[in-house]
């Protein structure tokens, strides 16, 4: 279930990185749409940082590869 969830973060993160960049060029910096994908993103980050600290902490993610 948390291995979902960071993913599905990671997923939302790019489609708020390509959202940042299609504001971009569409608005040409006229609006605030692209800081608002950017504090979206940031915020994204953060909380999959924190799902895989947690993951670790708690046991639930283990380092290296495989199941």
């Amino acid at each position: 279930m948390l291995k979902a969830a960071i993913v599905l973060l990671l997923v939302a993160t790019l489609v708020s990185l390509f959202s940042g960049l299609f504001f971009l060029v569409k608005d040409e910096g006229r609006t605030s749409r692209v800081v608002t994908a950017l504090f979206v993103r940031v915020s994204l980050t953060a909380l999959t940082v924190a799902l895989i600290a947690w993951g670790f902490h708690s046991g639930q993610l283990q380092p290296g590869f495989g199941p």
